[in-house]
């Protein structure tokens, strides 16, 4: 029997930091894992949508918070 794979979520793609340069990367990683552990630990439906909805909204305000000049 094979082990399934973990849930996928069309949200996470949103959370991805690999791209991003080093301290925007290190600003992102929690919101990306924290997302990861919400996809594993809660089930699919329209709250879980919306928060992770919130925690982009968040994340995106802490990377502009960090380029704020």
């Amino acid at each position: 029997m094979e082990t399934p794979a973990p849930p996928v979520d069309r949200m996470l793609q949103f959370f991805r930091f690999d791209h991003l340069p080093a301290p925007l990367r290190d600003v992102s990683r929690p919101f990306a894992e924290l997302a990861d552990l919400i996809v594993v630990s809660l089930p699919s439906n329209p709250e879980r949508t919306v928060c992770l909805r919130k925690l982009l909204e968040a994340k995106d305000c802490a990377v502009r918070a960090r380029l704020f000049e």
